[in-house]
C-alpha cells in the first residue's frame, strides 16, 4: 500500500469564503489508471482531480461512480489550485478538449462548450423558495437541476441539483449545469446554489461560455492505495 496526499480546495465559495464544494486535488504520477475510480469513490466527494502533468494541464476527472470528459467546479478548482502552486497553465487538457482559464480579482473562470457536461433534467420554479423548499427524494434519477429566478432583470438565480445515480444526494455547485443554463438563456448569470455557493457566468458564443468563481483551500487529507 502507498499513501497519497489529496489537496483540497473548495470551489465556488460566497464572497466571505463560506460554502463551496469540496474537491479532491491527487497528483496522477502517484495513482495508476486502473485506481482512480476507487480513489475518487473513496474520497466521497462529487468529483476528484487526478492531475498528471501540472504544466500542461493534463488531467483527469472522476466522480465516484465514473470517468468525467469534463466538469465545471473541478477544472475551476484545479485551475486555480495549480495557479496557488505556482504552476502557468493557462489551458487545461481533458478527455474532452482544451478548457481556456482566466483570472479577474479573485475569481477564477474556464470556458467551454455546454454541450460537454452531463445531460440534466430542468425545472424552471416560480420562486427561489420553492427552489429551496423541494425535495430531493421527489427527483430520483439521472441529473435534476432546479432554478428560479432571483431576479431576471440583474440575471441572478437560485439553483439545486440533484444526481442520486452518481451517488450525490445533493451537488452543492454544478459548474457544468451553470454553462447550460448560460446557454440556454443566452445572457451571463449569477447563481446561487445549494446552501449558498455561487457561481458566475458569461457567454462568449453559442459554444463558448465561461464560468468562475472563488476558489479557497480546505484541509489536506491522505490515502492509501
Amino acid at each position: 500500500m502507498t499513501t497519497v496526499d489529496v489537496h483540497v480546495v473548495r470551489v465556488f465559495v460566497d464572497p466571505s469564503g463560506d460554502f463551496g464544494n469540496p474537491l479532491g486535488i491527487v497528483d496522477g504520477t502517484q495513482v495508476r489508471a486502473e485506481a482512480r475510480l476507487g480513489v475518487a469513490a473513496t474520497l466521497g466527494y462529487s468529483e476528484t482531480v487526478f492531475v498528471d502533468d501540472p504544466a500542461t494541464g493534463r488531467l483527469q476527472i472522476f466522480s465516484a461512480t465514473a470517468e468525467m470528459p469534463f466538469a465545471g467546479h473541478p477544472t475551476v478548482g484545479v485551475a486555480w489550485w495549480l495557479h496557488s502552486q505556482g504552476y502557468d497553465t493557462p489551458v487545461l487538457r481533458v478527455p474532452v478538449g482544451e478548457v481556456p482559464v482566466s483570472r479577474a480579482g479573485d475569481i477564477t473562470s474556464v470556458q467551454a462548450d455546454p454541450s460537454w457536461g452531463s445531460t440534466f433534467t430542468w425545472y424552471e420554479l416560480p420562486t427561489p423558495d420553492a427552489v429551496l423548499a423541494a425535495d430531493p427524494g421527489d427527483y430520483s434519477d439521472g441529473h435534476t437541476y432546479l432554478w428560479s429566478w432571483i431576479s431576471e432583470d440583474d440575471g441572478t438565480v437560485r439553483s439545486r441539483m440533484f444526481a442520486p445515480a452518481m451517488g450525490v444526494p445533493e451537488d452543492e455547485a454544478t459548474g457544468s449545469a451553470a454553462t447550460q443554463l448560460t446557454a440556454r438563456l443566452g445572457r451571463p448569470l449569477h447563481i446561487t446554489q445549494g446552501a449558498g455557493s455561487e457561481l458566475l457566468t458569461t457567454v462568449l458564443t453559442p459554444t463558448a461560455v465561461t464560468v468562475g468563481g472563488r476558489v479557497v483551500a480546505a484541509p489536506s487529507r491522505s490515502i492509501s492505495v
